[in-house]
């Protein structure tokens, strides 16, 4: 009952194979120094024995366009198709590991298994974040990242969702509102207010 989770596809592959694609929604962050995330897959699935043998993979976050392909990715077996080329993904190298990235997803998160636990119907792979790569698309002007634009996925009791409204930043509730300062009289005749200048889309 511990819903809504995050749908991502993770991406595995074995020397000399076809990379595979896996979708997860047991996925999770569990340090921040060093950096270190979790996925937990069934012994069953065709990518845990890749996983479990190259000790590698790559978490892709999804969004609304990605929907099909996740879910695509998470009810065909790689051992019978070509994920990557049946779900329209593109492959691109990672820069850490040997998995690939998909190029489609706006994060990618490359791993390395520090530790597997045989927890029972799954085994959680944790995990060590090498590197983090991000679509420009989703960088301001400044390089800071605005995930909110790229229109995330979530998935909760078998249905996918994408996310809704910002309610709030982090310590909104406890967050002091500035002080409004007196505004100056206006002369007569003249327009209170203040026009904003519109910024272009960065491409």
């Amino acid at each position: 009952m511990l819903y809504p989770l995050p749908a991502v596809m993770v991406s595995c592959a074995k020397p000399g194979e076809r990379p595979n694609i896996l979708t997860v929604a047991w996925a999770g962050t569990i340090c921040s120094d060093p950096v270190m995330v979790s996925i937990s897959v069934r012994p069953e699935r065709y990518s845990y024995s890749i996983i479990r043998e190259t000790g590698e993979f790559v978490i892709n976050l999804t969004t609304r366009k990605l929907a099909r392909a996740t879910d695509y990715c998470g009810v065909r077996s790689g051992r019978d198709v070509d994920k990557f080329q049946e779900a329209h993904l593109t492959a691109v190298p990672a820069a850490f590991v040997a998995a690939p990235l998909i190029e489609e997803s706006p994060v990618n998160m490359e791993c390395r298994v520090r530790e597997v636990l045989e927890l029972g119907s799954h085994h959680m792979f944790v995990s060590e974040v090498l590197g983090v790569d991000v679509d420009p698309r989703y960088l301001d002007e400044k390089g800071k990242l605005c995930l909110k634009d790229a229109d995330l996925m979530a998935y909760s009791h078998g249905t996918y969702f994408s996310l809704g409204e910002e309610l709030g930043r982090f310590g909104f509730s406890v967050r002091k509102k500035p002080v409004q300062k007196k505004q100056p009289q206006k002369a007569a005749g003249v327009r209170a207010g203040r026009k904003e200048s519109g910024k272009g889309k960065r491409t």
